[in-house]
């Protein structure tokens, strides 16, 4: 059989889309990904039931639904991962101006299900969230602007990002959604530094967030009250945080034991924003640790594997993929031992949410993608193919 060697990478004539696919995929992402997921539903099975029972539903009416959400999730994510590199950017590009005008007729069509926020679409079956998809559509956007400004007599896509960086923050604090307008801050600053951006414009991008943070504690009383909870020296047992951290604490270190943990029959948000205390009550700090050991080590695969793609666009939008997961977890696992204010996040393939599944199902489908093994020409290949001669 005729081989031909591309660096690293060996390209077999006539192969298989679906055996290329496998051969270069990413194996341990991938499983660590399918780990989470049933840990997901395997705390689904205890956090879940009492929701069911208060709204006279089947014991098991959101785990079936969890794992419905799932299949697509992964459908999502499978087949996204088989795409071309070119192909999810084009994707991307199209698919941020649809969840970015979604997101901007929200105080219109949108709704609020009681919880103070429109952030919502009614779909009769399910709700629709258009902020978790604008996420990772949103990185795709910002990674192919900043690639194209480092071409000879690009366009000026640094600054055109940053426009649209603070439009999509506006429509997301009108919601209000602050955690949101915080999670794609992080993500475009970390795309602008790794294409180089200077010390001196991240210093001030951090200095803005604070400006901004100020005047939404002073106009914004939802947000007050969070931030006024978060630095009270003293914790309500009666509030969720409270109940929380009475459940994490009683965990210990291996747990009370399955399905005898008492805080999932209290807390209203115990299958989504607050998974974590369910886990950490029933199951202890080895759960915990196993969670949080997933959540490193898929950071650390990809960004290893991102340090050595030569694509610039590859490079910005792995990165850009990566740190939005990575802080999303971080940001649910620092409310619910109270290092954060609470901020209303899902923890990602772990809680429950439709909207959540789906579009994490889509990020991590583009970021295995991205970092998929495949020839690296040689650098001074690279330098010609941008123009640099």
């Amino acid at each position: 059989m005729t081989e031909i060697a591309h660096g690293a990478v060996v390209a077999l004539p006539g192969e298989a889309i679906v055996s290329r696919w496998w051969r270069t995929l990413d194996k341990g992402v991938l499983g660590a990904v399918v780990l989470l997921f049933a840990v997901g539903l395997l705390l689904g099975f205890a956090a879940s039931v009492p929701l069911a029972e208060r709204n006279g539903l089947e014991p098991f009416h959101y785990v079936y639904r969890q794992a419905v959400f799932g299949g697509l999730a992964f459908a999502v994510m499978l087949v996204v991962s088989m795409m071309q590199p070119h192909v999810v950017r084009r994707l991307g590009v199209v698919g941020f101006f649809v969840a970015a005008a979604a997101l901007m007729l929200l105080p219109i069509f949108g709704t609020d299900f009681g919880k103070g926020a429109t952030r919502w679409y009614s779909l009769g079956f399910a709700s629709l969230q258009p902020s978790e998809f604008l996420k990772p559509v949103f990185v795709i956007m910002t990674a192919w602007l900043m690639a194209s400004a480092a071409e000879p007599d690009g366009p000026p896509g640094k600054s055109i990002s940053f426009a649209i960086l603070v439009v999509v923050i506006a429509f997301l604090a009108l919601q209000p959604d602050f955690g949101q307008a915080m999670l794609t801050v992080v993500a475009w600053s970390a795309i602008y530094f790794v294409a180089g951006a200077p010390i001196v414009l991240l210093t001030g991008v951090v200095a803005a967030v604070g400006v901004a943070g100020i005047l939404a504690y002073q106009n914004s009383e939802h947000f007050a009250r969070r931030i006024d909870g978060f630095l009270s020296p003293d914790v309500d047992p009666r509030t969720q945080m409270g109940y929380a951290i009475d459940a994490i604490r009683e965990g210990g270190f291996f747990g009370t034991g399955v399905n005898e943990g008492r805080v999932k029959w209290i807390l209203p948000d115990a299958h989504t924003d607050f998974i974590i205390a369910v886990a950490a009550e029933e199951y202890g700090l080895v759960m915990v640790l196993f969670i949080v050991a997933l959540f490193g080590f898929i950071a650390a695969r990809c960004l290893i594997r991102l340090c050595i793609e030569r694509d610039m666009f590859i490079r910005l939008a792995g990165t850009g993929l990566t740190v939005l997961l990575a802080s999303q977890a971080f940001i649910n696992l620092g409310v619910a031992v109270r290092l954060l204010p609470a901020k209303g996040m899902t923890l990602p393939f772990v809680s429950y949410g439709g909207s959540s599944l789906i579009a994490m199902g889509l990020l991590t489908g583009m970021l295995l993608c991205f970092t998929r093994t495949r020839p690296q020409a040689e650098i001074g290949d690279h330098l010609l193919s941008n123009g640099y001669r």
